[in-house]
């Protein structure tokens, strides 16, 4: 018997080694060693060593556990493995009926369909057993699924499938706790494991795939030493669960983890013993470690790189030679050099023996990418028209891992209330200044803004100094000089001058970190100290935003986003504040529904007695978001926004407020979701109509 099994083999439980087709048997002495081969050992209930049998029942459940830790962690010394047997017949009982479903179209999964729709080809799977999830996991793992969904329906295609679906499913079933198992494969009637790769039929109508999963084993011990401390095992790596496979490699894998965080660089699973015992469901797994002396780090060798200078590039990296091992550390050194966006790719090689004191060397290996790199964006409004930004990038100017970044904007092109708005800045950065996490920068930056109200010309130099530890957490403190020119058709031209010491921390825990979070939150404080010249006013600026996430239901399918955003200025008067330290609401970065900017405050009277409409002392705004992927690429998104903002700094004084509401579609792209909302006004004298939304990356 090649692919299926039933009955008692030569006296034992009903149980198939089947890691390929062909394997229904498996020599007394075959070797597992690392995942490979080593000696196989069997035993009676009573503990004698059996020799010459021609069907090993644990071998399987060995096979496929060592292999995965070893796999998993580095390889160790050789693993033994033992089986109790027992009564015949205590495996598998009788086959029962799963549900019945067909094969599938090449466009399932484009559109959501679930595999095993719309194709010529019958795929039935019949499950036995009580786990109704059972059959998804089956059909989620079976080749014959995706041969199926990929359209390839010849005979030999669906042959070579269901061959190797012997072993995808054993592997799938053993991961669930099942190893008494059955399976058999038949097309059009005919056993898959008995049909040779040359004789495979022109074609198939029908495949049944037909599995008798038996009892599900659980652990009589579940044992694992020595543990470093504070080791966090898998909650399933205990006595009375479900024994997965997985289960016994993430166990390994967390014991060597742990003791590598202790500074065990060469922590390793020295022997693993699984039992597998018929007559009571059960396995014994013990695993041994091999914790292994404590190690500094001690030499780091460099190459690969072309134009960056080593000297540099070790400052960047922040290797800590003598330190102790710790592999957090070498983490940090792949995060500071893949920050610098000098290297396409990024090794650190753990030399594979200690040196002298129980050292470790490493070996980096980078490859650099293009020095320069171009890019563009942009967004549509219905009511501020398009806005178009691009940039010109050049990264590594000086040799040293410099970056110079040139942006351009352009916004309100063809907006129906203002003029056109420009944008034009520099700026240089230079990883390790002060040490391995604090990039310092300086720049500069002209704006042009023609407004419903006022013209604005605004010029800012600065240098300042980002401090980032980790890929969470991010500081920033800058020194600026800020000088604009503020034009009101009421109230003549303005000067304002100030020198500000702009101060920013952002705590970043979205999952994921990039431009479609699920789960999570984010966190940003700024405080921008300012002294003025001349008629300009002194005080402070602070602004807190905060963003949450939470996903639910079927593979996160709906997410709940919230945003909130609060800022006020302390100190000078309205009239004596520059006019970009004023609050706005409105547009698509604050009130969707609501025109860009549209409210404001009105507190200052123009020479000629009428009031002039500017930003606000004070703002807040609230967003609620429901999110909903409905297909692969395609999202749906319903939202509601709010802002209101005061005339008067500490939210006082008078206030108005507006809202918005919406609906969108997202599109999923390689570079994060395509944007597309429409929305009105449902609050508020601000606006009217709806306005249209067009960009890249969700709202917040």
């Amino acid at each position: 018997m090649h692919g299926t099994a039933a009955g008692n083999l030569n006296g034992r439980a009903p149980f198939v080694w089947l890691l390929a087709p062909q394997a229904a048997r498996l020599p007394a002495k075959n070797k597992i060693k690392n995942g490979r081969t080593g000696n196989v050992q069997t035993s009676d209930r009573g503990g004698r060593r059996v020799a010459g049998r021609r069907h090993l029942t644990a071998a399987s459940i060995a096979a496929l556990c060592v292999a995965g830790i070893a796999a998993g962690v580095a390889t160790g010394p050789r693993v033994a493995v033992a089986q109790s047997s027992g009564p015949a017949g205590s495996g598998s009982g009788s086959a029962g009926s799963g549900s019945v479903g067909s094969a599938s179209s090449p466009f399932a999964r484009l559109f959501g369909g679930r595999p095993g729709t719309n194709s010529p080809v019958d795929l039935v799977f019949r499950v036995q057993g009580s786990d109704p999830g059972l059959e998804r996991t089956l059909r989620n793992a079976s080749v014959l699924t995706d041969t199926l969904a990929e359209g390839r329906l010849t005979g030999q295609d669906i042959l070579a499938a269901a061959r190797a679906d012997y072993a995808r499913l054993v592997a799938a079933l053993y991961d669930n706790g099942y190893y008494s198992v059955v399976i058999a494969i038949r097309l059009d009637g005919v056993e898959a494991s008995s049909i040779a790769p040359l004789d495979a039929p022109d074609r198939v109508q029908q495949v049944v795939v037909d599995v008798q999963t038996g009892p599900a084993f659980r652990y009589s011990r579940a044992q694992i030493a020595p543990l470093a401390p504070g080791t966090d095992l898998p909650t399933g790596y205990a006595v009375g669960e479900v024994a997965r496979t997985s289960t016994i490699r993430q166990a390994a894998r967390a014991g060597v983890e742990a003791w590598r965080e202790q500074s065990h660089a060469k922590a390793d699973v020295a022997a693993t013993e699984i039992v597998a015992s018929h007559p009571t469901a059960t396995i014994d797994s013990r695993i041994a470690l091999d914790p292994g002396p404590r190690v500094r780090f001690g030499k780091l060798t460099i190459s690969g790189n072309q134009r960056m200078d080593p000297r540099r590039l070790r400052n960047i990296a922040g290797f800590p030679e003598g330190e102790p091992f710790d592999p957090e550390e070498l983490d940090d050194v792949r995060r500071r050099l893949r920050r610098t966006g000098v290297f396409s790719a990024i090794t650190l090689e753990e030399a594979e023996f200690l040196g002298p004191g129980d050292t470790l060397d490493v070996t980096l290996t980078v490859v650099e990418q293009k020095l320069r790199r171009v890019g563009i964006g942009f967004e549509l409004s219905s009511q501020d028209g398009a806005a178009i930004s691009g940039y010109w990038m050049h990264r590594n100017l000086l040799g040293g891992g410099e970056r110079l970044r040139v942006d351009a904007a352009v916004r309100d092109i063809g907006s129906g209330t203002s003029g056109r708005d420009l944008l034009l800045g520099v700026r240089l950065d230079r990883p390790a200044t002060l040490n391995a996490d604090t990039t310092a920068y300086v720049e500069a930056r002209a704006e042009q803004l023609r407004e419903e109200d006022y013209d604005q010309d605004l010029g800012v130099l600065g240098i300042g100094f980002t401090y980032q530890p980790s890929e969470r957490l991010t500081g920033d403190i800058a020194l600026q000089y800020r000088r604009s020119r503020v034009d009101d058709d009421s109230d003549g031209i303005s000067d304002f001058e100030v020198l500000a010491l702009p101060i920013a921390v952002t705590w970043d825990r979205r999952e994921p970190l990039m431009t479609d979070a699920r789960r999570g939150f984010w966190l940003q404080g700024e405080l921008t100290p300012f002294t003025g010249f001349e008629d300009t006013g002194s005080g402070a600026r602070a602004v807190a935003e905060g963003r949450a996430y939470r996903s639910f239901g079927q593979t996160d399918r709906f997410t709940l986003a919230g945003r909130a955003r609060a800022g006020s200025i302390f100190g000078p008067t309205i009239e004596e504040t520059p006019r970009e330290y004023l609050f706005y609401s409105g547009g698509g970065a604050s009130v969707r529904g609501q025109p860009y900017q549209s409210l404001g405050a009105e507190a200052i009277v123009g020479s000629d007695g009428t009031t002039i409409e500017t930003g606000g002392m004070s703002v807040a705004n609230a967003t609620a978001e429901i999110r909903y992927q409905l297909r692969e690429r395609i999202g749906l998104v319903g939202f509601a926004d709010a802002g209101k903002v005061w005339t008067d700094g500490s939210f006082g004084g008078d206030s108005d407020w507006h809202a918005g509401a919406g609906v969108g579609v997202r599109y999923n792209t390689p570079i994060g979701p395509l944007r597309f909302d429409v929305a009105g006004p449902v609050g508020g004298d601000t606006g009217e109509g709806v306005q249209v939304y067009l960009g890249l990356g969700q709202a917040f």
